[in-house]
């Protein structure tokens, strides 16, 4: 029996493959050609491959594949306004139609096709100007929602989340499923302040301003001002924190945010904060000034710098409150 000759494959990332042929072979595909390293290579979309933030006109079936790149903001989203224009023309077909045209059990809320919550099946025919639901989720269930690190990264006992985007004050906003950002502190400050006995937040319809002073953490007779990483209105504070401050410590990233909040512009806040590879790279410059002050005040550390465990000025009192507030928090 003669073995079936195969084609070797392999992934690159999402949504892709590829293969190498000869230089003057051509796939007779509608794969894309490209040459690296004196060898003919032939790349091709993977349209069955699931992108890791599906658009709504793909989860639907009007289109065949098409990553979400607005956090599913659809009403400042260019893709969807021209895709609209062609429904309007005859040349296209919409999601909502798309949708319409399924058995009634497979006709699924739109909430539910891109991730932010479990199956619901639409009851309002997809005019989601009509739905209570609908409303009320974007009111009000997405900013009580809870969102927790996928992926995290830990620096010296310090952990960096991935997909959320950092201020250099120490403080973090995570871009939501509809075009608003929730914010917390980090572990970093978490950890280097200890536990705060109160937190001095704003109420909601309070305005933040990018860069400036938006609340503040108390320690005994300590005060810390902390800079807002992003401008917007407050939509929603978590009352839970203000309870519990110690919620704040114990799952920054998770149950510990501090507020949600409406920017103007989801993208022209994201650039002004750090990318996740900044990020991390920020942190071991952090890491390294925090144990030099550390040194300065318990004598060197271990060859290999150790891990950071938590409430760090509580356990060295040599070190100063002020000093701190100004080196990482850049107040005080």
């Amino acid at each position: 029996m003669s073995k079936k000759k195969t084609t070797p494959r392999s992934h690159i990332g999402y949504g892709s493959s590829y293969h190498r042929v000869q230089l003057r072979e051509t796939d007779g595909g509608a794969g894309i050609e490209s040459v690296l390293g004196g060898q003919k290579w032939v790349i091709h979309p993977d349209h069955k491959a699931l992108p890791e933030n599906p658009c709504l006109w793909m989860q639907a079936g009007a289109v065949k594949y098409k990553t979400c790149n607005n956090f599913y903001d659809c009403t400042t989203c260019r893709y969807d306004h021209a895709m609209q224009t062609k429904v309007s023309l005859g040349k296209q077909v919409s999601w909502q139609d798309t949708m319409r045209r399924q058995p009634a059990l497979a006709r699924t809320c739109r909430h539910s096709l891109t991730g932010r919550i479990g199956h619901r099946s639409c009851a309002y025919d997809f005019h989601c100007e009509k739905c209570d639901f609908d409303q009320y989720f974007e009111d009000v269930l997405a900013a009580k929602t809870r969102n927790a690190p996928t992926a995290v990264t830990s620096i010296k006992g310090f952990d960096v989340p991935r997909y959320y985007h950092f201020h250099n004050g120490h403080t973090w906003a995570r871009i939501e499923s509809g075009g608003t950002l929730r914010v917390g502190l980090d572990d970093f400050s978490q950890k280097v302040f200890g536990q705060a006995d109160g937190l001095e937040l704003p109420l909601m319809g309070k305005q933040l301003d990018h860069d400036q002073v938006g609340w503040g953490l108390k320690r005994k007779h300590h005060l810390a001002d902390v800079r807002s990483p992003i401008d917007g209105v407050i939509m929603e504070v978590n009352t839970r924190v203000m309870k519990d401050p110690g919620l704040a410590n114990r799952d920054p990233y998770g149950d510990g945010w501090l507020f949600v909040v409406h920017t103007p512009s989801i993208k022209k806040a994201a650039k002004r904060l750090m990318s996740e590879d900044a990020s991390v790279t920020w942190i071991n410059s952090e890491v390294a000034v925090l144990e030099e002050m550390v040194t300065d005040v318990a004598g060197p550390l271990a060859a290999d710098g150790g891990t950071f465990g938590s409430d760090i000025y509580g356990n060295l009192p040599g070190l100063d409150w002020n000093q701190l507030a100004r080196t990482f928090l850049k107040t005080g």
